[in-house]
């Protein structure tokens, strides 16, 4: 059991390690699109590259096919990206913890200086 949740847990990061295969998924957030709908999202990408793109999707379990006549709907299935979730949280606490000791650290660095300065520190006066 635990080397299947591996697999899948592999697979599904394989599959979101993709700039367009992200995107697919950011355009089904919104809900159903039929195939041709996601591939005209992607003008500079050919037809097969898009279906390619889908077929890894679904093999990780990241959407879902449903035929509709003579059109294929996808839609996005959120179980692969729990599992992945859920592996993550493991670490969660870790990033918290340092996330906390760096924000301490930031506000009692920050805590001395004016505000022109901090404006510096970030980015937000002085030069670029």
């Amino acid at each position: 059991m635990a080397q299947q949740a591996t697999l899948q847990i592999d697979a599904v990061l394989s599959a979101v390690s993709n700039a367009e295969r992200r995107r697919i998924l950011d355009l089904l957030k919104a809900g159903e699109r039929p195939a041709g709908e996601l591939a005209a999202a992607f003008p500079g990408l050919p037809q097969p590259a898009v279906s390619r793109h889908l077929k890894v999707l679904r093999e990780a379990g990241l959407v879902t096919v449903s035929p509709r006549a003579q059109r294929r709907i996808y839609a996005l299935q959120p179980t692969g990206l729990r599992e992945v979730d859920a592996w993550i949280s493991l670490y969660r606490e870790f990033w918290s913890g340092r996330l906390d000791s760096l924000e301490a650290h930031l506000d009692r660095a920050v805590g001395g200086r004016t505000d022109g300065e901090d404006e510096r520190r970030t980015g937000g006066g002085g030069r670029r």
